[in-house]
């Protein structure tokens, strides 16, 4: 086969082959293009869409490459940089055991935060089951009209169950327009506790970000 039919057929296979994308697909908080190297990584940029400390986040971050060049680091790059309310920000890797310390020793040494988190941490519990369900609602908007009812049956009541809340949804879907809410953090529902389910407490978010 000639150079040129063989660069033709990798160019073809490019096309054929586009980057592995994983679910959910959409984000709320992510600053730049997705791109993930693994479910793991997927899994964790989940967590971070509906981290209350979380403002923003972006995969791929170049901060920390001169670092990981230093140390002669083999892995992978961190996967995102998360930037938290309090002003911090953290590189993060999606690991599946303990990652390697002299990772975070290295970032340490040259004032940045650095963490591995682990498979262990990132699927423990409801969480990253509830943050899934919601996201799969991302690109929905919930209309004014729906927010704002909902909004004042909450100062209102206090507090309702998802049951008692669905009914105020005139515009928009019921289920698309309460997890939109959640996700825009104008009301919060506990993700740790259980799957999201009827009786599930709904109630005002405290402070939006």
């Amino acid at each position: 086969m000639s150079p040129l039919n063989e660069e033709g057929r990798m160019a073809s296979n490019d096309v054929c082959n586009p980057p592995a994308r994983f679910r959910p697909y959409g984000e709320i908080r992510c600053s730049s293009p997705s791109h993930y190297r693994s479910q793991l990584a997927r899994d964790l940029g989940c967590l971070l869409d509906v981290d209350e400390e979380v403002v923003a986040w972006c995969c791929r971050p170049y901060g920390m490459d001169d670092v990981l060049l230093d140390i002669g680091w083999k892995g992978p790059p961190p996967d995102f940089l998360a930037t938290y309310r309090d002003g911090r920000e953290e590189f993060l890797h999606a690991a599946e055991g303990a990652g390697d310390p002299e990772v975070t020793e290295a970032a340490a040494c040259r004032r940045m935060r650095h963490r591995f988190v682990t498979m262990s941490e990132i699927r423990q519990g409801y969480r990253l089951q509830n943050a899934k369900d919601l996201l799969r609602y991302s690109s929905y908007q919930t209309p004014l009209g729906d927010r704002i009812r909902l909004l004042a049956a909450l100062e209102q009541e206090g507090s309702a169950t998802v049951a008692e809340c669905l009914p105020i949804f005139r515009e928009v879907s019921p289920v698309a327009g309460l997890s939109s809410l959640v996700l825009h953090r104008w009301i919060t529902v506990d993700l740790d506790a259980e799957p999201i389910a009827p009786h599930t407490v709904v109630k005002p978010a405290r402070s939006r970000s």
